[in-house]
């Protein structure tokens, strides 16, 4: 089976998953754990923290302790353990995917993820394909290869014995070499998700690029994003101008927009995305 296929291409098979190591749980490191939707920390670092986690949760921020830390977060019914790192934006959980995390689990009767192919552009450590594959989804995770081996250890880990489909992690980078990559005539999916991937602000043009190509007739496109310089604002018309968008929550900087494709499949055969 192709780990990129959806169900769409193949039929389900059995997936055997290598079982990872687990944790050793009698050697957990407080100073590098933050619990967030309720749980608590020791006491000695929450008086420590308090006032910045306040600040941090007004502004949708994770907070990490460390050069390699854990967050702990609690979407679905299920908690979720996410190692991240410092040495690559990717590498991080971002306000928007907390964001969005919130509003897929708020609002499946409007975006009903079971059984769907979903695709995640810059997946970072994970969080919100985890998440989706909670609710149900059959999900594809990519990122840059530097990233891919700390997101599927994530992906596993959160997902293994508890969901339906397995994910699946893949590198991926914008531009016109997707076409390369992932062919039309193989890989379709019924959703898009992308969460914080306008922060890369000198590769605009190939994420639009990468976003149309994928949101093909038949595809929604969710994507949530917290505005910190005035580039978000200027790919925030040119997405407006390229996709039917549609505005699900505007949570003060943080936004999440659900687009689809304008053109019709005859359209996409005659003129290929670019």
């Amino acid at each position: 089976m192709d780990p990129l296929c959806t169900p769409h291409q193949e039929e389900e098979e059995t997936v055997i998953v290598k079982e990872e190591e687990e944790e050793d749980e009698d050697e957990k490191d407080d100073s590098e754990t933050t619990v967030i939707d309720g749980e608590e920390e020791s006491d000695d670092k929450a008086k420590e923290t308090e006032p910045q986690q306040q600040q941090e949760k007004q502004a949708w921020a994770p907070t990490t302790y460390s050069t390699f830390g854990k967050e702990v977060f609690c979407y679905v019914g299920e908690e979720i353990s996410i190692l991240e790192a410092l040495d690559s934006y990717g590498a991080v959980t971002w306000p928007a995917a907390l964001a969005l995390c919130h509003y897929l689990e708020t609002n499946v009767e409007q975006l009903n993820l079971e059984d769907k192919a979903v695709l995640e552009l810059g997946a970072g450590p994970g969080l919100v394909s985890i998440v989706a594959t909670l609710l149900g989804a059959w999900v594809t995770a990519t990122d840059l290869p530097e990233i891919i081996g700390n997101l599927r250890a994530n992906l596993l880990r959160n997902t293994r014995g508890r969901c339906r489909y397995t994910p699946q992690a893949a590198a991926l980078s914008w531009g016109p070499d997707v076409e390369r990559t992932y062919p039309r005539s193989v890989y379709r999916y019924d959703y898009v998700l992308a969460a914080d991937v306008v922060y890369h602000h000198d590769y605009l043009e190939e994420l639009l690029f990468t976003m149309r190509y994928f949101c093909r007739p038949g595809t929604t496109l969710i994507w949530a994003n917290k505005v910190r310089f005035p580039t978000d604002l200027v790919f925030t018309e040119d997405f407006k101008n390229t996709f039917n968008t549609t505005l699900l929550a505007d949570m003060g900087e943080v936004k999440i927009f659900m687009a689809t494709c304008r053109e019709t499949e005859e359209h996409l055969q005659h003129h290929p995305a670019g």
